[in-house]
């Protein structure tokens, strides 16, 4: 649905708390590094809270829309559309499929590529150490010029 019909499902969504509710915790526990118990990665507050969020500012929508448009327009490059900035990627176990880095480092300037041993989609609830970490060590490795 986020791919193929987000306005259908928004609609029903921000009429309901109840659905909307259901449909994001589904998300967070699919799509989170879990181990099948979603308290695992997440407390019951904060998943309460991501779903008031949603609901207050009815953005459902807009948070399904870039699923559907990065379908429209999946990454594929030119021959010359090489991206020279720097670019430092981290991969968690449990995020949504990814090419391969072979694939990526033909149009980025990849100069951090890193496998986490844990973490989802929602990397940043999920472990936020290890996210910050890599941050701090991609950026700490980059000279003035490249920043």
């Amino acid at each position: 649905m986020h791919i193929t019909k987000p306005l259908t499902a928004a609609y029903g969504l921000n009429d309901s708390p109840a659905g909307l509710c259901a449909w994001i915790i589904e998300k967070f526990n699919s799509w989170s590094d879990n181990n099948g118990h979603i308290e695992h990665a997440f407390k019951k507050d904060d998943l309460l809270a991501n779903v008031t969020l949603y609901w207050i500012t009815q953005t459902i929508h807009s948070s399904m829309r870039i699923y559907n448009e990065n379908s429209k327009n999946p990454l594929i490059f030119g021959k010359n559309d090489f991206i020279k900035v720097p670019v430092g990627f981290v991969k968690f176990p449990k995020e949504l499929p990814t090419p391969p880095r072979a694939y990526v480092e033909k149009s980025f300037n990849i100069r951090h590529w890193n496998p986490m041993p844990a973490g989802g989609h929602f990397a940043a609830s999920e472990q936020p150490g290890l996210l910050a970490d890599d941050l701090i060590g991609f950026f700490s490795k980059l000279n003035e010029k490249e920043l």
